[in-house]
Formats: C-alpha cells, structure tokens, sequence
C-alpha cells in the first residue's frame, strides 16, 4: 500500500518490512516467531528497553528515521522507553476545537472502511470482522454501516493518543492477544492465526455518537497504556500511550453521525493510506 502525504500530496511507497514477511511467510521464520511470542520473552525484553543499557539505541534511531527533536520537550532519558513516549510541544499537535470536527487521535497512516456485515480487515497483519475485533457480537452490530477507521502508527510516530471530544467512557476492555499454527481467516498471506493484544472502551461523545475506540499493542513488547477507566474527558485531552513496538488505534463510528473527509475515502479506495496529525481534521459532524 502506497502512503500520501495529506499537506504536500507526496506519494512514497508503503513501510511493509521485509523481516516481517520473512517471519510470516517462511517456514523457519514461523518457528522463530513461535519463540518471540512467548511470555517470557516479551517480558524480557520490555525489561530492556526499560533499562538505562537500551538508552545506547537512542542516538541511531533519531539518526536513522530523521526526527526533529527540537519538536519535543526536553528531557534526559533513563531507558529507550522515555524516549519512545516522548511528550511532543503543545504547539507541534494544534487541536482543532471546532464541535463539529471529528479530529485524528493520533499521527498515524489512515485508511477508512465503511462496516459491512461480512466484511475482513487486515489490522497489524491479521484478519478481523467487527465482532472478531472486541469479541462482542451485540456491540458489533451496533456499527454495522458505519465506519471503521485505522490509524496505522510507526515507530517514527509520535506514540501517544487523543480523546477526539468531549464525553464520557466505559471502563476498558482489554482481549489478549493469540497466536497459533492453524489456519487463519484469511489463507492467501499467511499460513498461521495470529491476533494481537488489544484494548477498547466506548466513547459517549457529544458531538459523534457511541464511538469504540480501540487500541491495539504490538505482538512483542509493544504495551497499550490507557490513564483512565470510567472517566469524563475533554477533546483533545491525551488518552494513553503505546510503549516500544508499531502500534494501532481504530475508531468505529455509527452510520450516520460523521461525514468522512473525502480525500481519505478516495486514498483509501486508491490502495493509499494518508498520512494524519494529532489533533486535526479527519471529519465533520452530520448536523
């Protein structure tokens, strides 16, 4: 899938890595991710990047992926994790205040999918419907029409994550993550079922409905770290935050609540995802 920046229209070629093919589609690579999986190992290595060793990674990373750190809020950083959940400048993420603007929770690679009944979506490498995704069947129905918007974030991104307006929540749900040698929903890329952890909480929104967000972790060390649980939050007030590992949120949305910005429908069914900000438009209120 191809990636478009939203301000500048630049077009550049998708972030898929090779490694990842390899440990999907490769017999030897599905033995070794058998291994990664493992609780233990997980643990230990978000024991590392806790550690002040990981702070060694650092230097090469900002390097390697050309970030401006004049962006962000200074700090000395104890482990490779401080650095990851870095707290961007209040004035780098504007938060478009407009009640009738649905705003992105995150910097991410958006693509936007109305919800059918039978309709598979490829999230981190797997293969959800609605139902499969929060383990709620009733919930999913509730959705059934809408929206359901994926914001891919790499580790270039800025890790951590909006409300996108005012309201209330539910207390999270969190699913853990799963992964075995058997066929999966969908045969044609991989030959294993694999889902990663993920956590979700409903939104009740002034302005948009009962909006589902849900937060899904890497299959390593990534770490979904939610603030609240039952809780009245503001728009744009900072959620939560991923800890080290490519990460994803999704919003789903009721039909008939929000009109989806046109260019991101249009990239989507063009096989691009847009590059978003936190804090800006992505959609308005149906008033």
């Amino acid at each position: 899938m191809k990636i478009i920046n939203r301000n500048t229209k630049e077009i550049k070629d998708g972030d898929l890595l090779k490694s990842q093919s390899f440990l999907y589609n490769n017999v030897f690579g599905r033995f070794i991710l058998s291994f990664l999986v493992f609780p233990f190992v997980s643990k230990l290595g978000g024991k590392y990047m806790n550690s002040k060793r990981s702070t060694k990674k650092i230097s090469k990373f900002i390097k390697e992926n050309n970030i401006n750190m004049d962006d962000f809020e200074k700090e000395e950083y104890k482990c490779y994790n401080d650095f990851f959940t870095r707290k961007i400048k209040v004035d780098k993420r504007p938060i478009d205040m407009n009640q009738n603007i649905l705003i992105s929770p995150c910097d991410s690679k958006l693509t936007v999918y109305k919800i059918n009944e039978n309709s598979i979506y490829n999230i981190k490498d797997s293969y959800y419907r609605v139902n499969d995704l929060l383990n709620n069947d009733e919930l999913a129905k509730k959705y059934l029409n809408g929206y359901m918007l994926i914001f891919r974030l790499t580790v270039d991104d800025y890790h951590r994550y909006c409300y996108v307006d005012n309201g209330t929540k539910e207390k999270n749900t969190f699913i853990k993550g799963v992964l075995h040698t058997v066929n999966p929903i969908a045969l044609e890329h991989y030959d294993i079922y694999k889902r990663n952890s993920r956590e979700y909480t409903i939104l009740h929104t002034e302005n948009f409905g009962d909006i589902v967000q849900v937060e899904v972790g890497a299959l390593m060390v990534g770490k979904i770290s939610n603030h609240h649980q039952e809780y009245k939050f503001s728009k744009g007030e900072e959620k939560g935050m991923f800890l080290f590992g490519g990460s994803t949120v999704i919003l789903l949305i009721e039909d008939g609540k929000v009109n989806i910005d046109e260019d991101l429908i249009s990239n989507t069914k063009n096989n691009m995802e847009t590059i978003v900000k936190y804090g800006e438009r992505i959609g308005m209120k149906i008033l």
